[in-house]
C-alpha cells in the first residue's frame, strides 16, 4: 500500500484479501444494465471487481487522496465522486444512468453503518440488493432471530423492509491496516411486498420504545399506550405483557401498531 497513511477518522481498513472479494462478487447476480453503488471504495480493491460486471457503477469517495488510485476506473460506465455520500444527492447523481436494477455494494466504515443503510432506506430509488463489509456484532445484530439476545429495534426496522442474512465471517487480518474488531458480510434482499402498516411512523416509535430498556418487559416499556389492546394483540400469539420486546416478532409488532392505530 506504499506510503499511503490511513485515517483512522474516516474508518480506512482496507480490504485486501482477493478470496473474501470474490465471495462478495459470488452473492449477487448483476447483470450489464444493472447499477451498483459503491461507497468508500479507498484504493479500489472492490472496484475492481465490481467493473467485472461491466454494470453502471458509481463510486462515493470522501477522500480525495485516493483519486491516484481510482482515476484508472474511470469510463463511460463508472464514474467516482468525490464527496461525503451522507451528503449527496443520490437521484441527482444517478438521473443520468438508465438501468434496471440497483444494487449497493461496499465496505462500510464502521462508524457510519446504520446511517448509511438508513440512508438508502429512505431515499427513493428502489434498491434491489446490498450487500455490505460490517462489523461482526453489527451483522450478528442486523440479521437476529426474535428470541436471541442480538435482536433489537434495527433488526426489526431493517426487517421490515429486507430479508437479512449473514452471508459469512471475515477475520481482522484481511484488512490494511488490520482493525482491532472482526467483520463479516451481510446481504439484504429488498421485500417482494411490506407489511401492512395504518401508521408507519407510530410503527418504528412502538418498537423504538419497546426496546428502551432492554432487561426491562413490554409493560415498563410501553407504559405510556393503550395497554389493554396491546395485551389484547399479545394474547393471540400467546404472550402476555411480561414478555420482553426481544421475543416478538415483526408481525407481532405490526398488529400491536395497528391495533393502536384503530
Amino acid at each position: 500500500m506504499g506510503e499511503f497513511k490511513h485515517k483512522h477518522s474516516l474508518g480506512q481498513n482496507f480490504l485486501k484479501d482477493k478470496g473474501v472479494l470474490a465471495k462478495i462478487i459470488d452473492s449477487v447476480d448483476v447483470k450489464e444494465d444493472d447499477l451498483i453503488i459503491e461507497v468508500g471504495p479507498g484504493q479500489g480493491a472492490l472496484t475492481k471487481f465490481l467493473k467485472l460486471f461491466k454494470a453502471n457503477l458509481r463510486c462515493f469517495e470522501v477522500d480525495t487522496r485516493v483519486k491516484k488510485y481510482l482515476d484508472s476506473f474511470e469510463d463511460e460506465k463508472t464514474k467516482v465522486i468525490y464527496n461525503d455520500f451522507m451528503k449527496v444527492d443520490l437521484e441527482e447523481e444517478t438521473n443520468d444512468i438508465n438501468y434496471k436494477d440497483l444494487y449497493v455494494i461496499a465496505n462500510l466504515p464502521y462508524y457510519i453503518t446504520t446511517p448509511i443503510i438508513e440512508k438508502m432506506i429512505s431515499s427513493p430509488l428502489n434498491v434491489k440488493a446490498m450487500v455490505l463489509m460490517v462489523q461482526n456484532e453489527v451483522a450478528d445484530r442486523l440479521s437476529a432471530k426474535p428470541g436471541s439476545k442480538d435482536y433489537g429495534a434495527i433488526t426489526v426496522y431493517l426487517n421490515y423492509y429486507y430479508n437479512v442474512e449473514k452471508l459469512f465471517f471475515v477475520h481482522r487480518s484481511a484488512f490494511d491496516p488490520a482493525p482491532n474488531v472482526d467483520s463479516a458480510v451481510i446481504k439484504l434482499s429488498k421485500k417482494d411486498s411490506e407489511l401492512e402498516l395504518k401508521d408507519k411512523e407510530l410503527f418504528f416509535k412502538l418498537v423504538q420504545d419497546s426496546f428502551k430498556m432492554k432487561r426491562k418487559n413490554i409493560r415498563s416499556n410501553l407504559k405510556g399506550y393503550d395497554l389493554d389492546k396491546i395485551a389484547k394483540v399479545l394474547e393471540s400469539y400467546g404472550l402476555d405483557l411480561t414478555v420482553r420486546a426481544e421475543s416478538i416478532t415483526l408481525q407481532c409488532f405490526v398488529d400491536m401498531a395497528n391495533e393502536l392505530s384503530k
